[in-house]
């Protein structure tokens, strides 16, 4: 007895590669990626993870296996984890710019033994050999490349077949691990299933109405999870994703011209990006008329920036997107033309359709309207766990059974929030970043955002550090803007107008530029382990 044919069943959707298998019956000679001037349509990128996937399997790959994908940005990226996934194995995006102890740590962390890589990773891959490394194979690197490990080249996988192989998988099973530093510098693996990562699609291809017809900007590097928005919201979209290369994201005179010239519909960045986007000259005589949408998240998008970015995009909906990488996101804050000039900060909104979420106090009570407590995210896009932390699954999930004994389980945040009248969501910082200095509590994203304020103040970050006798003091840094005569002086000065004096820097630094992620958000682990000035003075560095 039959019931219905291939093409039907896949209908059902419950692994992320069906997004491609879906979008290449529809229209197998549409455009599904860019960079440069190169492309992919629906069709070879469904052929070429195919052919990586049966490639893998035999190999020997079993079902669960952790395979590292070690890339810069291109085509192949996005080959490389739909194939493995298509393996029925697990990705694990590593950047490429990362010293080798940290590659070296996350490969043995995850018991990672093959990677897909590529011929411009060959003196990656010697110091991941200096380092100790064993790996079974890398998939990528040609003969010429003389791999330290065993290799195969891509021209060797193009003799396998071109349909996604047949396996078992289940939406409940892994299919990438993300790694984060978290607050303390030792990275994590966030395990994400089929099902937390295709629910995430779903609703932004859902919520922010994505189409064949829309091309949105990949900006964030593949270990990053804004990623998966641009990667599987687009698939399930059929749309077109333009990976941005990486040195447009560090010229941004270069990213605009690149946003206008490939016609985007949809820019979906970290606030960094519109901080640069926003100066001026870069977006004038620019045709941006189809950019429709202006998504952003990974921290607080200074407000006099967005200003500035909203006016030079009149017609496109800005988006404050929030979430951390164990929910995929949860929340997000359409933005309403004009600004009020009251408004000193953005919400991070309501909760996305299918997500439920609570702001508990610290008695475990819902928080009142105005008042503070930590954000629980109950949602189908949320992680399975962490990677081997068993310590750290014990406090990730709230656990409650309070309708008719069946177990919900949300995720504890650790973001302190503020209920708001009108339902949305007031972001007040990290409870990591909530510290007692002087016998008083202080909310470190608090003193950043009114330095932040100064109007001759271009970018800040505040930290905390022990002194010899390991009370926190309150550390600020501060990029002023161009044409800015202030002094450190003025900048306290500024700060002991609106803070009370437990809550003062007891020292400000003005310099030029700020140690950044691979991810482009500020380092303030790597500024708190720099030499700091003494605390009775304020210096310049």
């Amino acid at each position: 007895m039959s019931f219905g044919s291939a093409s039907a069943r896949s209908r059902w959707t419950y692994l992320l590669p069906q997004l491609v298998e879906q979008a290449a019956e529809s229209d197998a000679s549409h455009v599904a990626l860019r960079h440069r001037q190169d492309s992919l349509t629906y069709g070879q990128l469904l052929s070429g993870s195919a052919q990586l996937a049966h490639a893998l399997i035999a190999d020997g790959v079993a079902p669960g296996e952790r395979i590292g994908i070690l890339l810069r940005k291109g085509l192949d990226s996005a080959v490389a984890l739909y194939g493995i996934m298509s393996a029925g194995a697990v990705y694990v995006p590593i950047d490429p710019a990362a010293p080798a102890s940290r590659v070296a740590f996350l490969i043995r962390d995850c018991g990672i033994t093959r990677l897909v890589t590529s011929d411009a990773m060959a003196g990656a891959l010697e110091a991941l050999e200096g380092e100790g490394v064993s790996l079974a194979a890398v998939y990528g690197v040609s003969d010429d490349a003389a791999s330290p490990f065993p290799s195969v080249a891509w021209e060797e996988m193009t003799g396998f077949p071109e349909a996604l192989p047949n396996l078992s998988t289940t939406e409940q099973d892994l299919c990438y691990i993300l790694y984060t530093s978290g607050s303390t510098g030792t990275p994590k693996g966030i395990m994400h299933t089929h099902r937390s990562a295709l629910s995430w699609a779903e609703i932004t291809a859902s919520v922010y109405r994505l189409g064949p017809a829309d091309v949105i900007s990949n900006y964030a590097p593949l270990h990053f999870d804004l990623s998966t928005l641009d990667y599987f919201g687009g698939a399930r979209a059929g749309a077109t994703t333009v990976i941005i290369p990486e040195e447009y994201t560090r010229f941004p005179a270069s990213l605009a011209k690149l946003i206008a010239s490939e016609r985007m519909t949809v820019f979906y960045t970290v606030p960094f990006a519109l901080v640069q986007l926003s100066a001026p000259g870069i977006l004038d005589d620019l045709e941006l008329d189809r950019l429709r949408l202006v998504l952003f998240g990974g921290e607080p998008m200074p407000m006099k920036h967005l200003r500035k970015a909203m006016g030079k995009i009149p017609h496109a909906q800005f988006v404050n997107v929030y979430g951390p990488t164990e929910t995929n996101g949860c929340t997000h804050y359409p933005i309403e033309r004009p600004l009020p000039k009251s408004m000193s900060s953005l919400p991070i909104g309501k909760p996305y359709p299918n997500v439920e979420i609570r702001v508990l106090d610290n008695e475990g009570h819902p928080a009142a309207i105005g008042d503070s407590g930590e954000l629980l995210v109950r949602t189908p896009t949320l992680m399975r766990g962490y990677w081997g932390r068993h310590d750290l699954n014990e406090g990730a999930f709230h656990k409650t059974t309070e309708r008719g004994g069946l177990p919900e389980v949300y995720h504890r945040t650790g973001d302190l929030v503020s209920p708001m009248e009108d339902g949305d969501l007031r972001f007040l910082g990290r409870m990591d970043r909530q510290i007692k200095s002087r016998g008083s509590r202080v909310e470190l994203d608090e003193v950043e955002a009114v330095l932040l304020a100064n109007s001759e103040v271009h970018e800040a970050a505040v930290y905390a550090v022990p002194d010899d006798a390991g009370i926190l003091a309150i550390h600020a840094e501060a990029i002023l803007t161009t044409e800015s005569t202030a002094t450190e002086k003025d900048l306290l000065d500024h700060l002991r107008s609106v803070l009370p004096a437990y809550a003062l820097p007891v020292a400000i630094n003005v310099r030029t530029s700020f140690p950044r992620t691979s991810t482009g958000k500020i380092d303030r682990l790597e500024m708190q382990a720099e030499p700091t000035t003494p605390v009775t003075a304020i210096g310049r560095r």
